[in-house]
């Protein structure tokens, strides 16, 4: 069992750092200034991103035929093309790129992301099949921290010249996901004999009030250096290994167990029968209780209502979110605001809270033995929206929640997406956030 949550904690390393594209809005000022662009081209650059999603598709079918680990490599690969170029073409290491090279370079990189999130659905699905919502949803929230990691990062490594910061960011985007995908490569696999145990409980205990501190510190950080802006830095990696107790624990009391059994059968207590199901500690078909969702095909997908009710929801809603991050370096240049990268930071953070906490929620209702988690939850984004907007920093950190929570609810209530072809369902379904980008994108532009 110990393997089953190693591969739960790599999950959560490789969707820590899948948010390349979220830290846009910290280098896209000075991107524009070198490329010479209008607004409205820049927002096509940052649609470009989210438009690699149309062919995340292709992920999903290589899934269905490759090793994991090659998927993964594949993904990191994809980014490092995409983003290595830009580095090379903003530390004048190439002569010349077009704006149109810029785009196409970002669309790849765009679809690099796709290429590691289908594994990480892949691994928490298969290896955590009757909690799979508690792990898809623990692991997705880490995605909400990558601008603040990548952000973290670049404090302590680059200078204050904004366009010293803008090759730090790239080439972070293109190297950082390569590094985790290799470390990663070992644990990305599907464990046969994945089970649903009493013990897992604990183990998902453990993991969200690891994840919780990781959120109160992301935020306490975004506002304050902390003395320091290496302190900031080792924080969050402190609290990234922290997951690695749950299996330490684990391998402990499997050790500790396996004794007392092998003592019990020296005793002569116990039917080989009882001291197997003692030793794994499964719990029995008749004691479960929950459904399997239902298995479909893509086709038969988007024919149902449900598909488009939530396709149309998050297109017109979370994406207006997308938008107004996308473009948070320009609003904070505009208000006479230097500190873009902290804003980006701050948006990070309460994006992290926006995804995990519907999956909290749903943890805790389940736990109690009630089903009341998605009422709660369709409740959650009306209240972001409407919290203080009174400061920049405040709407950005509202944004975020918002936008996140329509996201995680989306991933939890779609029941279409989670069968044997969630490979492709999925990436069909988010093929509505690059429509919302270059909808709402350019009508900002525009305006």
């Amino acid at each position: 069992m110990a393997l089953q949550w190693l591969t739960l904690i790599a999950t959560i390393w490789l969707q820590s750092i899948n948010g390349s594209n979220s830290n846009f809005p910290a280098y896209s000022s000075e991107l524009k200034k070198l490329l010479s662009i209008s607004q409205l081209q820049l927002n096509n650059l940052a649609f470009a991103s989210d438009a690699g999603k149309l062919l995340g598709w292709i992920s999903g079918l290589a899934a269905a035929h490759l090793p994991l680990w090659l998927v993964l490599i594949i993904g990191s690969f994809l980014g490092l093309v995409g983003y290595g170029v830009q580095f090379l073409f903003l530390a004048n290491h190439l002569f010349s790129l077009s704006y149109w090279h810029v785009f196409l370079l970002t669309v790849l990189s765009g679809n690099s992301i796709c290429w590691i999130n289908t594994v990480c659905y892949i691994l928490a699905i298969k290896n955590f099949p009757y909690d799979r919502h508690f792990a898809i949803g623990l692991s997705t929230s880490y995605v909400g921290l990558s601008a603040k990691i990548y952000t973290d990062i670049v404090d302590v490594v680059s200078a204050t010249s904004p366009t010293e910061r803008a090759k730090a960011f790239l080439i972070l985007n293109s190297l950082l996901p390569l590094l985790v995908c290799i470390v990663s490569m070992p644990l990305a696999r599907n464990i046969a004999d994945a089970r649903k145990s009493r013990k897992l409980a604990g183990g998902f205990f453990n993991l969200f009030m690891i994840t919780i501190v990781t959120g109160f510190f992301a935020v306490i950080s975004s506002f304050t250096l902390l003395g320091s802006r290496v302190l900031p830095l080792v924080g969050m990696v402190v609290l990234l290994l922290a997951p690695l107790m749950t299996p330490l624990v684990e391998k402990v009391g499997e050790k500790l167990q396996k004794r007392c059994l092998i003592r019990v059968c020296d005793e002569g207590f116990g039917s080989s029968s009882g001291l197997s199901g003692m030793e794994s500690g499964e719990i029995k078909d008749q004691e479960f209780c929950g459904l399997e969702g239902e298995e479909i095909g893509a086709m038969s997908m988007v024919r149902r209502v449900e598909f488009w009710l939530y396709f149309f929801v998050y297109l017109l809603g979370a994406t207006l979110g997308l938008v107004y991050l996308n473009n948070l370096g320009q609003i904070a240049e505009s208000r006479g605001c230097l500190r873009t990268s902290s804003l980006v930071s701050v948006a990070s953070a309460f994006g992290f809270f926006g995804r995990l906490l519907p999956c909290l929620l749903d943890y805790f209702s389940s736990s109690d033995g009630g089903d009341d988690g998605p009422n709660v939850r369709s409740v959650l984004p009306a209240g972001g929206q409407q919290a203080g907007v009174g400061t920049l920093y405040q709407y950005s950190r509202d944004r975020r929640v918002h936008r996140c929570n329509h996201f995680h609810i989306r991933l939890d209530n779609d029941g279409t997406v989670w069968g044997e072809e969630f490979r492709v369902n999925h990436n069909i379904l988010v093929s509505n956030i690059p429509m919302g980008s270059f909808l709402f994108g350019d009508l900002a532009a525009l305006l």
